[in-house]
Order: C-alpha cells, then sequence, then structure tokens
C-alpha cells in the first residue's frame, strides 16, 4: 500500500512555530521548516492549539 500525503498542518505529531513578519502579521508554521526569508519566530516550539492561541491573543486586528 502506498504512504499517504499527510499536510504538515494537520499532522498532531508536529511541533509548531508562530512567525511574525514586518507588517506584524502572524503565522502557523511547522517546526521542522526552514523559516521563510521576511518572518521571525516570535512563539514555540509548541503544539499547535497552543500556537494558535498566542495568534489570537497577539495579533489584534488580523485585517491590517
Amino acid at each position: 500500500m502506498a504512504e499517504q500525503y499527510v499536510n504538515p498542518f494537520d499532522d498532531p505529531e508536529n511541533q509548531f512555530i508562530v512567525l511574525i513578519n514586518h507588517h506584524g502579521q502572524y503565522s502557523l508554521w511547522p517546526e521542522f521548516k526552514q523559516t521563510p526569508s521576511g518572518w521571525k519566530q516570535t512563539f514555540g516550539p509548541s503544539g499547535k492549539q497552543d500556537c494558535i492561541e498566542h495568534i489570537e491573543a497577539n495579533w489584534q486586528d488580523i485585517r491590517v
């Protein structure tokens, strides 16, 4: 049987980090992936839910 692809954002085994860019926008990112250019780590590594809660508590207006 062939291996099935699992999206890294859906894998409950992964740890995540929270990134922020120069616009103050946040992103959830798998810990094992290299941080993209222009982003810096602001929280984690931690579980996905902890990272989501950090984003919700710190990103006051997601329309920006």
